[in-house]
């Protein structure tokens, strides 16, 4: 009865350890938001270790430098058999996660006080004073009035403070992005060196990188208590601002041993979670220390001037509505209802109705058309057939059958003009009714064709008349394309963000090369670490697109090698090959 007792007994202790490690973790998130929210807490990664809880992971990251063959027969996290050896693959892959998101936060504040500093004092000035929340906007207008009525300096010490608070959070940024990518560079380059007999003998190399990678946590904290030393003696930044980080060291017990029993393998991988949370509570409490300000904070002057002309307009729309009794609103939403309506009509509806009918009626118009040229073709036979008996009496000779209307019609004319001279002789004897039957029949022949002529010309504008009428649907269709091709241009920025990443990887391999060559091993390894940080952007950025496109497979694979330590002087023309090649990196003009 005991041994069938035993696992439900050891199902409840699971049960009962996840209940209550889960609600210490809800407690302390709500004491401590900031440090809790910006990583995942010791508890929730211990309760990974011992598989009583799954956590969610970032979408990708920078693959670890194992064998591929091998890294892909690892067991996923989400699977159910994982022997506690292999659960080390997943303590790498948080370890490193974090440490790029620790990287990833660092850079995105030193980005933005970087751009700060190469503005104009006055822009400086103006951020000191308008940027920074409503405290700092009284604060430092008070100063700026006493400075001025006192010594006069008042700008100019602005200036100086604005200039020593934005290059204090530069170098405190710096430094930290220095000791985190030197930091990164050595773990990923000693899982580089284990990687081969991790995965071919992995109950033997396990402990000697576990020691490692303590080893590493060790030298990052004497680095990060130099870095604390020099702030307590440097003017320009804030001692009191930097809190003692102290690692727990790796236990001496069998750490020369060849083989660890699992207690000690599991312990030793807790130290590791419980070093990297003592790593990020202290990089999200520094950080946050020296980050840029919050939206809300730089545009709340904004926001105010928003708030206070959204009340207004709320009172407005309160007094016209039901509420306050009056029927403005209603009258107004009706006025605008027929107003659309009666646009919709004159300027869409009509005008391609009366496209669609002049198209469709094409063939009918033309057999109309058709028909009047025909009686236009029998006045003008008429009148050749008069002018040619008229000129061939008058003249007293043949003229032939294709002989020119304005010839035989001059002969007319000057008949006309000599029995003038005789009215009553040429209306009695004479041909002076005769020419002016063929003048009349001139003229109804001439106003035929004018009012032909005029006929095609309207028939020729009805479609330009209905495209007149349409403009104003056709400006504001333009206008909504243009608000469409905003969103279109998301496409174009992300890939210049892609592009600029590859830029920033060059840069660091070419920083990378002249390191390792003037012999400057530390500078070496931050420039390694840098070039990690933005392959593992790069990577996140570009594996949507490129899983479109097809690249995929080669791309991850040029980003590997890139990531692998060693081999700098092929770095380079993987990245031009990159920038050259891959449809995702190529610039918007160069696209097929």
């Amino acid at each position: 009865m005991a041994e069938k007792e035993s696992p439900l007994q050891s199902n409840d202790l699971k049960a009962l350890f996840s209940f209550y490690s889960n609600y210490l973790y809800n407690r302390i998130s709500t004491l401590f938001p900031v440090s809790i929210n910006y990583t995942n807490s010791l508890l929730s990664k211990v309760a990974k270790i011992y598989g009583y809880a799954g956590g969610s992971r970032r979408k990708t990251c920078l693959p670890l430098p194992l064998p591929s063959a091998a890294a892909a027969a690892l067991p996923d996290r989400s699977s159910g058999v994982i022997t506690e050896a292999h659960r080390i693959f997943h303590v790498l892959e948080d370890l490193i996660e974090h440490t790029l998101q620790n990287l990833r936060s660092i850079q995105k504040n030193l980005g933005f006080w970087q751009s700060k500093a190469g503005r104009s004092d006055i822009q400086k000035a103006y951020f000191m004073i308008c940027e920074r929340g409503p405290y700092a906007f009284m604060n430092g207008s008070v100063q700026l009035i006493r400075d001025c009525l006192g010594d006069g300096s008042g700008m100019q010490s602005l200036y100086s403070s604005a200039s020593s608070h934005i290059s204090e959070r530069i170098n405190v940024l710096t430094s930290l992005r220095y000791l985190l990518a030197t930091f990164l560079a050595e773990v990923y380059t000693e899982v580089d060196r284990s990687g081969e007999d991790l995965v071919n003998d992995l109950e033997k190399t396990l402990p000697s990188l576990l020691v490692s990678i303590n080893d590493i946590f060790l030298k990052l904290e004497a680095s990060i208590g130099q870095f604390h030393a020099n702030c307590q003696s440097g003017s320009s930044v804030d001692g009191s601002l930097f809190l003692p980080l102290m690692f727990t060291k790796l236990p001496a017990v069998n750490q020369e041993g060849s083989q660890w029993t699992d207690c000690e393998t599991r312990d030793a991988m807790n130290l590791i979670y419980e070093n990297l949370h003592r790593l990020n509570s202290y990089l999200s409490e520094l950080v946050l220390k020296h980050s840029k300000p919050k939206k809300v904070t730089l545009y709340w002057m904004r926001y105010s001037c928003g708030a206070l002309g959204i009340s207004f307009c709320s009172m407005w729309i309160l007094r016209h509505s039901k509420l306050m009794g009056s029927s403005d609103i209603d009258n107004w939403i009706r006025e605008a209802k027929d107003s659309t309506i009666s646009f919709w009509k004159d300027h869409v509806e009509q005008p391609i109705l009366s496209i669609r009918n002049e198209l469709f009626e094409t063939f009918r118009k033309r057999q109309k058309g058709v028909m009047e040229r025909e009686e236009v073709q029998l006045t003008a036979d008429s009148l050749h057939r008069m002018l040619l008996a008229f000129s061939e009496q008058t003249v007293g000779k043949k003229f032939p059958e294709n002989a020119s209307d304005q010839e035989m019609l001059e002969i007319v004319m000057t008949r006309y003009e000599k029995e003038l001279m005789h009215p009553i002789q040429g209306l009695v004897g004479g041909e002076l009714v005769r020419s002016l039957l063929i003048q009349v029949q001139k003229l109804k022949l001439d106003i035929e064709e004018a009012m032909l002529e005029l006929d095609q010309i309207l028939r020729a504008n009805e479609i330009n008349f209905a495209i007149l009428a349409a403009l104003p649907a056709f400006f504001l269709s333009l206008v909504l394309a243009m608000l469409d091709s905003r969103a279109e241009g998301k496409g174009r920025v992300a890939r210049i963000q892609r592009r600029l990443l590859l830029v920033e990887i060059e840069r660091a391999i070419v920083n990378l090369q002249r390191c390792e060559a003037q012999g400057l091993e530390k500078d070496a390894k931050c420039m390694y670490g840098l070039v990690l940080y933005f392959l593992d952007s790069l990577h996140s950025a570009v594996e949507r697109h490129a899983q479109d496109t097809g690249e995929w497979i080669c791309l991850r694979q040029d980003i590997v090698d890139l990531a692998k330590p060693g081999q700098t002087e092929s770095k380079h023309s993987i990245a031009l090959r990159m920038e050259r090649v891959y449809d995702c990196l190529l610039p918007s003009s160069r696209r097929q």
